[in-house]
């Protein structure tokens, strides 16, 4: 009796999932993959990353050089988010590496954060816990009164990508003016009503200046001294894009030197930050942890970058292949 040839057991193909993930989208891959938990820092990564057909990062795992030559069987690097500054995709790719994101995951959760900074600097409020004399309620509307409506301002976009087009909507919507500066030539019908300026018009004349650029070298300390000081008196600068867009101590000195001026940033350079961060014990200044993303649909959308990764590792086309440095 001739016993029939057994088929060799199918090798499933191991992810390192380096950064916090969705439930639901881990599992979804892990139906597929073996899927491992480990970051760069961790006993074990590298003799993972050895082995790994795929990487799944979101913001702090740096994929260079030195990692993909440690990696000898990666496929597929997943950015669980929109930029990819912290991926080598040159590299990846000449190494035949495809690098997959998520581009458009967290645009309506960042949106949504610059707006509450905007309410939160320019419409303050407070809500009650205890009863109040008649003196007490007088002195709290009286310190509650907006000097100026946001209708009467002037919103300044730098940028009018996914995330600064959602803001320009958002300031329309509010009556506000609206005024963008982009090194794109947009179309009247995508400019959601935003008026295309220069540079310097955009910082002379905004009341409130919103960051919103991409991650190319060039856009390093953009927003530097001489850009701060065409800047109106009391102007409110908002940052949710990358940390190292502005000169940080040029902002400290511009916000010393004007005490009515104000800057909101969820994004630092470097992240997280130490004592030594010249932004530190400024009143004028308001610092959040990078929460841009914090959002559960936001979470949710960024990790299911894992369908990508999938693909690439079943020998098909990404449908969110990431774009090259250049093209950023």
């Amino acid at each position: 009796m001739i016993t029939p040839a057994r088929e060799p057991p199918v090798v499933r193909a191991l992810v390192i999932q380096a950064e916090e993930l969705d439930g639901a989208c881990r599992d979804w891959l892990g139906e597929r993959c073996e899927v491992v938990r480990c970051g760069p820092d961790e006993a074990g990564f590298a003799s993972l990353l050895a082995r790994a057909g795929g990487l799944v990062v979101r913001t702090y795992t740096r994929v260079d050089g030195v990692l993909l030559r440690a990696a000898p069987n990666l496929r597929v690097v997943g950015r669980a988010g929109v930029g990819v500054d912290n991926i080598d995709v040159g590299a990846c790719r000449a190494r035949g590496v495809e690098v997959v994101y998520t581009p458009d995951a967290n645009t309506r959760a960042v949106v949504e954060l610059v707006t509450a900074f905007m309410l939160d600097a320019l419409r303050p409020r407070v809500f009650l816990d205890s009863a109040l004399d008649r003196a007490g309620w007088k002195h709290a509307r009286g310190e509650l009164v907006a000097p100026r409506q946001l209708n009467e301002l002037t919103l300044g976009i730098l940028g009018l990508g996914r995330v600064g087009s959602g803001v320009a909507r958002v300031g329309a919507a509010l009556n506000m003016r609206v005024l963008y500066h982009d090194l794109r030539e947009i179309p009247p019908g995508a400019r959601h009503g935003a008026e295309p300026v220069s540079a310097e018009r955009l910082f002379s004349e905004a009341d409130v200046l919103s960051v919103h650029v991409d991650g190319r070298p060039s856009n390093r300390g953009w927003v530097d001294a001489g850009r701060l000081e065409l800047l109106r008196p009391g102007a409110m600068l908002i940052n949710t894009s990358r940390g190292f867009v502005i000169d940080n101590g040029a902002l400290a000195a511009w916000l010393r030197g004007d005490e009515s001026a104000r800057a909101i940033l969820d994004v630092h350079e470097p992240e997280p930050f130490d004592s030594s961060y010249p932004l530190l014990g400024l009143s004028n200044c308001h610092l959040s942890p990078h929460i841009g993303a914090a959002t559960r649909a936001a979470h949710r959308n960024m990790s299911w970058v894992v369908r990508d990764v999938w693909r690439v590792l079943s020998g098909e086309r990404a449908e969110f292949p990431a774009p090259n440095q250049a093209e950023s």
